[in-house]
């Protein structure tokens, strides 16, 4: 009786489990838009503006239709900001506070390309990316300014050059990054896409 009660539960939670759309496992950063959704609407539901929402997809009009996949700004919780800030701190010690912004952009920049982990932890710890990942100096807490200018970055997106590289020519040389487009300097570090 158990093991029949078990198995017709397991079907049941096995049915519901495949019977979701397919968009539920869509990259978390994105939302598809459904009919009735406007701009505003869904920037509320995710807790950005519309400003943000309509730069990060790079949209001069608020013109949005059905089935149309929408980036999302990248949303932070506390824990991820104080990761993020360390980072920050470690890797633009001594630059200015437009440098550290800068920094902390080119981190969310990389979560929302295709081209690097869809997650911050997965983008900072992904392989040699990050000094300071490897020396340990992210272990070391961050200052205000760092955590000013993270929550600067989150608040800027899409209103960048869509940076997703910086380096300080000084310290470092990359035939790989001497190939891409620098989008600005800041101090000491190229930033580059």
């Amino acid at each position: 009786m158990f093991k029949k009660s078990l198995l017709t539960g397991l079907a049941a939670v096995s049915m519901l489990a495949f019977s979701f759309p397919v968009e539920s496992f869509a990259h978390a950063n994105t939302h598809t838009v459904q009919k009735g959704d406007s701009i505003y609407k869904i920037a509320m539901k995710h807790g950005v503006s519309a400003q943000q929402l309509q730069a990060v997809n790079d949209k001069e009009n608020t013109e949005i239709y059905p089935g149309e996949q929408l980036q999302l700004p990248v949303a932070l919780s506390a824990s991820e900001k104080d990761l993020l800030a360390r980072l920050v701190e470690a890797e633009a010690k001594g630059e200015s506070y437009a440098g550290k912004v800068a920094v902390a952009t080119v981190v969310l920049n990389r979560v929302e390309s295709d081209r690097f982990p869809d997650s911050l932890n997965g983008v900072i710890y992904d392989g040699i990316q990050f000094s300071p990942v490897l020396n340990g100096t992210i272990n070391q807490p961050a200052s205000a300014e760092s955590k000013r200018a993270v929550n600067e970055a989150v608040a800027y997106q899409g209103f960048d050059r869509e940076s997703l590289f910086f380096y300080n020519p000084d310290k470092a040389q990359s035939d790989y990054l001497s190939s891409k487009e620098v989008t600005t300097i800041i101090g000491d570090h190229v930033f580059l896409r």
